[in-house]
């Protein structure tokens, strides 16, 4: 159903989250990475910590594309999300993302299981949801969109829209590829592969 789920695949950490007590510049960093609400500050942020600059940067984009700013609905932007991080194996980033944000996107089990799965029955899913899964598909196999599917997701989307949605679904590659590689060690809260 997803991505290599071997235990070399779900090991020890590679890179350690940073642990309390921090000091005050980290603390306040993390502060600042860490959404209102949350149960914890995560593992990824203690993680993407090790390297300060590189964190502070990255929390304005993050913050944008997770923002009320954002030209996307939240719930494709959670198909798209939940989409790249199943087909990229990041079970970490996926299951934080599926127990914050599946209920406010107004995703059912089924719907939830139809975008994680590779070959799941896509039926659950509005065509508006299966368009962002080709999307993130074709995007992951080919690196590349056909001029089919592009012309179908250019009469749902601005341009400005498509141009996130493209973003969107490169930047969550991109923390996939830490989550996975860093072995981010996974929340106690967070959805689980093989609960869907």
């Amino acid at each position: 159903m997803f991505v290599d789920r071997s235990p070399a695949a779900a090991g020890a950490p590679r890179i350690v989250p940073l642990e309390p007590p921090f000091d005050p510049p980290t603390q306040q960093r993390l502060e600042r990475l860490t959404p209102p609400g949350a149960p914890n500050i995560l593992a990824l942020f203690r993680v993407l910590a090790i390297n300060p600059t590189l964190a502070e940067r990255m929390a304005g984009w993050g913050g944008y594309l997770l923002g009320r700013q954002a030209t996307l609905s939240l719930r494709d932007r959670e198909v798209v999300i939940d989409r790249v991080c199943a087909r990229c194996g990041a079970e970490y980033e996926w299951g934080v993302h599926v127990a914050a944000f599946a209920a406010p996107a107004g995703f059912t089990p089924q719907q939830t299981a139809a975008i994680a799965g590779v070959d799941a029955d896509r039926s659950p899913l509005t065509a508006r949801d299966r368009l962002l899964v080709g999307l993130v598909d074709e995007l992951h196999d080919t690196c590349d969109v056909t001029d089919a599917l592009w012309g179908e997701l250019a009469q749902q989307w601005t341009p400005p829209q498509l141009i996130e949605l493209l973003l969107l679904a490169g930047w969550y590659r991109a923390i996939a590829y830490v989550c996975r590689v860093a072995r981010v060690p996974l929340e106690d809260w967070q959805a689980r592969f093989d609960a869907v």
